[in-house]
């Protein structure tokens, strides 16, 4: 008899010993604008350190510490020199679940966001982060080929109910051979969850990643979740993100009664060589005491923090300067990965 074992998913609150970077190079989509997005990287990493370890996945360490300067701190930062397409760790790096109380780290395929771009190296990551000791002892990986799934694509309450898009997880070159029904049996089996919310819609232009749900709609704590709202019916996302906030006002928590929803303003239009970008304040990053707000120099930045506040009593909301970022369409959650206590 095979005994079930016992999978927990924690939600990104949950207590944290480290966050995961993989830094920017010369190598990657940042060639022609390190000097604009390295000051980007060492805020989020200055704000990590304050309150837990940070992991470094980078091409050159002392470079990367030369880059970090003041915050090149031996008791806080660990150091994995490893190859790397690029820097959105969110998407290549491992999914942290705790089986029967051990830590877990599953190690899905990462194919570029359904094979738009290259991801040889970003798919190899998580095995070399073990092949380098740099998990804490009797720590698991468990390798989950030959499903694709980013991190970015999801969202748990750490309570068993997950937060999807269908456009992101039944995609082209994703895994488009199973259906809805053995998608969300496998999630199920996978994170030990038993609810699946499936948003049917919300996008945003310039979005590479078919519609992750952390640049849409967040859980905040069991029974709220914020989400990003248009309020201008002149914009090309009115439409789209109005159907998506009627699929969030039908769901409903397990106890029947709905979701407390706070809604994110839309940041304005922002543009690069005449492309609209995928701003959006729901690509914050949860981590011990506070939450990282992305910031695009806007009115709007202060009302996205005042709304997370009211998410997240008792967290400090700081912010930081994300336009570089967007400009290759992701933002702060995107080059994140936190791991749970336990893992380093």
């Amino acid at each position: 008899m095979v005994m079930k074992r016992n999978v927990v998913l924690p939600a990104e609150w949950h207590p944290q010993s480290a966050v995961q970077l993989t830094w920017p190079h010369a190598s990657t989509d940042w060639a022609g604008m390190l000097d604009e997005v390295i000051p980007t990287f060492v805020a989020i990493a200055g704000e990590i350190m304050k309150r837990e370890k940070l992991l470094i996945v980078c091409m050159d360490e002392k470079e990367t510490r030369r880059q970090l300067g003041e915050y090149a701190d031996e008791k806080r930062i660990v150091f994995r020199t490893i190859g790397s397409n690029d820097t959105w760790a969110r998407d290549h790096g491992g999914i942290p679940v705790y089986e029967d109380g051990r830590p877990v780290v599953c190690d899905f395929v990462f194919n570029g966001w359904g094979m738009k771009f290259p991801a040889s190296e970003d798919n190899l990551i998580t095995r070399r982060l073990f092949d380098a000791r740099t998990f804490a002892p009797g720590v698991v990986r468990r390798n989950m080929q030959p499903f694709v799934l980013e991190g970015g694509s999801i969202d748990t309450d750490g309570r068993g109910t997950l937060l999807t898009t269908a456009r992101c997880l039944m995609s082209v070159n994703r895994n488009e051979h199973m259906t809805k029904e053995s998608l969300e049996a496998y999630l199920k089996e996978t994170f030990g969850l038993r609810r699946i919310l499936w948003l049917e819609h919300g996008c945003l232009a310039g979005d590479d990643t078919d519609a992750h749900v952390d640049t849409l709609a967040r859980f905040c704590s069991e029974d709220t979740i914020v989400y990003v709202k248009c309020d201008d019916p002149s914009d090309e996302h009115f439409a789209e993100l109005h159907e998506m906030e009627k699929d969030l006002t039908a769901f409903r928590r397990e106890n029947g009664e709905p979701y407390r929803l706070l809604p994110l303003p839309l940041p304005g239009r922002i543009t690069w060589e005449g492309e609209r970008l995928p701003a959006t304040y729901a690509n914050f990053l949860v981590i011990n005491g506070a939450v990282l707000a992305p910031f695009y120099g806007l009115p709007s930045d202060r009302e996205a923090a005042d709304v997370l506040s009211r998410a997240f009593p008792g967290r400090e909301v700081r912010g930081v300067n994300c336009l570089p970022l967007i400009r290759q369409h992701g933002s702060l959650h995107c080059v994140t990965m936190q791991y749970p206590t336990g893992f380093m």
